[in-house]
């Protein structure tokens, strides 16, 4: 081969070599732009996500702020209206007295409440929250809540009905929670059931499991809003808000204790028909020496609480 056609071959190897180089840079390229891209969507949702959250902290924020306010101007009202009576001994104004005295009372539960669940919040983040589990016979548990607060949805025009299909079905069981997440799902149907309407308490023993039901002919919940309501900062808006006047915890609360038992929570509604809680608990029990006791001396502050408005001896 001569000098020439050596200098081409060389020419042509370098033109492949070049062109190969090429191609990967170009696909090396590709891929970078490719990553950038998928980069930034990335990071555009996570921003979006951030947003959402700050802006629900916002309205958490300001609707704790609001309902921290609330209860303490009545209760500031009810001390001066108190100090203006206090030298009077006619039975009128000391009926007056009485009757701001529970005025206070019912605001100093509010306020219980709602610090009460925001304590239990920052324990459940914190993974502080044990359950004291003991074994109880759930229909008994359920039953007693239910006929505590018969008079008060009664005096509401409201029936209140228990029902189950076993009348024992022991369980290992956290009786405070169960209370707790039992009234919180009254509480909420009470405020949202019109005169007239009907709630329904139900447990159901299906062996391994058991089911226990609260239902109403109320307001319902919008279709879009019924997977919001257990999260954190979910409320529904308008007319039919979380628990807490408007917090947004009380049904994040309720999940949260129903699956520290091992269970899970589940709603289905119609706008203007009603609502039904149900919550699947595993029908398990517990090997204990002794027997504890339930503290049912705190019954009453925790129905006063979820129903301050209460006025009579429970």
């Amino acid at each position: 081969m001569d000098s020439f056609g050596e200098q081409s071959k060389n020419e042509c190897g370098k033109l492949k070599k070049s062109s190969v180089l090429n191609v990967l840079c170009d696909m090396t390229l590709e891929k970078q732009v490719q990553k950038l891209k998928s980069d930034v969507e990335k990071n555009t949702e996570l921003l979006n996500e951030s947003q959402e959250f700050n802006k629900k902290i916002a309205e958490f924020i300001s609707n704790i702020s609001h309902e921290l306010k609330t209860p303490l101007n009545v209760i500031f009202s009810a001390i001066q209206v108190l100090e203006l009576y206090k030298d009077y001994t006619d039975e009128k104004y000391i009926n007056k007295r009485n009757q701001y005295l529970e005025i206070m009372k019912q605001n100093c539960y509010r306020l219980m409440r709602l610090i009460n669940n925001l304590l239990d919040v920052s324990k459940l983040d914190s993974g502080f929250i044990k359950l004291n589990l003991h074994n109880r016979n759930i229909v008994d548990v359920i039953e007693d809540i239910t006929s505590s607060l018969a008079p008060y949805v009664e005096s509401k025009g409201i029936t209140l009905t228990f029902d189950t299909n076993v009348e024992e079905k022991i369980l290992a069981v956290d009786s405070d929670k169960i209370e707790r997440i039992v009234l919180n799902l009254l509480s909420n149907a009470v405020k949202f059931t019109p005169e007239k309407g009907k709630i329904y308490v139900a447990v159901q023993d299906e062996g391994d499991n058991v089911y226990i039901k609260v239902k109403d002919t109320g307001i319902g919940i919008p279709e879009d809003k019924l997977q919001i309501i257990f999260k954190r900062f979910g409320q529904v808006g308008g007319n039919y808000m979380n628990d807490s006047r408007g917090s947004g915890i009380g049904l994040y609360l309720v999940k949260s204790f129903v699956e520290l038992h091992g269970g899970k929570i589940s709603v289905e509604s119609t706008l203007n028909e009603g609502s039904e809680f149900t919550i699947k608990l595993p029908a398990r029990v517990i090997k204990e020496e002794y027997p504890g006791e339930d503290n049912c001396g705190s019954r009453k502050e925790q129905i006063g609480m979820e129903f301050p408005d209460i006025h009579y001896k429970v």
